[in-house]
């Protein structure tokens, strides 16, 4: 099967990539882990429903002890509230610094358990079960977890790097369409810092993708594990390189707040923040290919996600909000801004005014 490695040093681990594999999911485990004797899912009550028992059924085949845990499906779970909920659970199911905690959803639930695992007991092993694309392409890998506060997202968090991620992507054909597309964003993201040939793949097998044709979807999954693997192995806890990764979601986590956690997917939101970072990068003359704009607006399109503000977001409260973002040093934001296809340039030098332009450009 496809696999990729994120060399860590003593926290590296492998991204296997394939059909089938939540059925084949405690042999991975005990692969990954081989001292584990008991695991906890947590999972979301749409998972649930859908791959829980199959991941329960072969987790138990492996003789593993499994309990399963259900939070709420949606980004209000990803709270204080509900970790405590499965620090409860945790003991519950007696687990110690030898099991394993199984994520089994989205990046929501992905975020979440590894918050869990990163903090009980002072850290216990986790293993990612990824169900979305967003959530194989991007937010599994890396081990960036935590939870929202009101006051923005992932502000309270923890790197806690998983012993394994389990991309399956027969589960990929059950996602709605609005959830491949936000999945897609991401996708679009790592072509756009790090690699000029994968955005052509992705313009040219846009079809191919919206159709989810398992080679097509095997190789924009592996494509991007690689992207994020790579960048991830070289900065792990975003000190330098690894800020790359967070073109568009200055403005993206911004909008997902103004909006309303929930109502806009974070896809959607990552989508028009890279589109308004291409206009902040235009007018600070760091853009150097004049045609990337409209390809990456096009190629946003023709996936389905937006490329314009809504009418009713409040672009004051929009920019005081990018000033509460956790990337934000000493008042100033840093900024990752588009050079070229496959490359980009990270700055703080932004202009407030450049900021408000690119912002009202995109909602008149």
């Amino acid at each position: 099967m496809p696999q990729v490695r994120v060399e860590l040093a003593e926290r590296s681990y492998d991204i296997l990539i394939d059909r089938g594999l939540i059925g084949r999911l405690g042999t991975l485990v005990r692969r990954a882990v081989p001292r584990v004797t008991r695991t906890l899912i947590i999972t979301d009550t749409n998972v649930s429903s859908r791959f829980g028992a199959a991941a329960k059924a072969a987790l138990e085949a492996a003789d593993l002890q499994t309990i399963k845990a259900t939070v709420p499906a949606g980004e209000a779970s990803k709270s204080l509230a509900q970790a405590y909920n499965l620090y409860s659970a945790c003991i519950n199911a007696k687990l110690d610094r030898h099991s394993v905690i199984v994520a089994l959803g989205g990046g929501v639930v992905g975020d979440l358990a590894g918050f869990v695992a990163a903090t009980f007991l002072r850290g216990i092993p986790f293993v990612q079960v990824p169900t979305t694309l967003l959530a194989q392409v991007d937010s599994s890998i890396g081990g960036k977890t935590g939870v929202d506060l009101p006051q923005g997202k992932n502000l309270v968090g923890a790197f806690h790097q998983p012993s394994l991620v389990v991309a399956d992507l027969d589960v990929l054909t059950s996602l709605p369409r609005r959830e491949l597309a936000a999945g897609m964003a991401e996708v679009v993201k790592h072509a756009i810092i790090r690699d000029a040939g994968f955005l052509k793949f992705l313009e040219s097998e846009t079809e191919h993708i919206l159709e989810v044709d398992p080679a097509i979807m095997g190789a924009v999954v592996e494509n991007n594990c690689r992207i994020k693997a790579e960048v991830v192995g070289q900065d792990e806890r975003e000190a330098g390189l690894r800020q790359i990764l967070n073109f568009g979601h200055t403005v993206g986590h911004a909008m997902e707040v103004s909006l309303g956690l929930g109502n806009w997917l974070h896809g959607e939101c990552v989508a028009v923040g890279m589109v308004a970072v291409m206009h902040i990068s235009r007018q600070m003359g760091m853009l150097k290919e004049p045609t990337l704009p409209t390809r990456l607006e096009r190629l946003l399109q023709r996936l389905g996600l937006p490329v314009r503000l809504p009418a009713n977001v409040n672009l004051a409260a929009l920019e005081q909000l990018m000033l509460r973002d956790k990337k934000v040093e000493s008042g100033r934001i840093n900024w990752v801004l588009p050079v070229r296809a496959g490359e980009v340039a990270v700055s703080d030098a932004v202009p407030s005014n450049a900021v408000t332009q690119a912002l009202e450009s995109l909602w008149r």
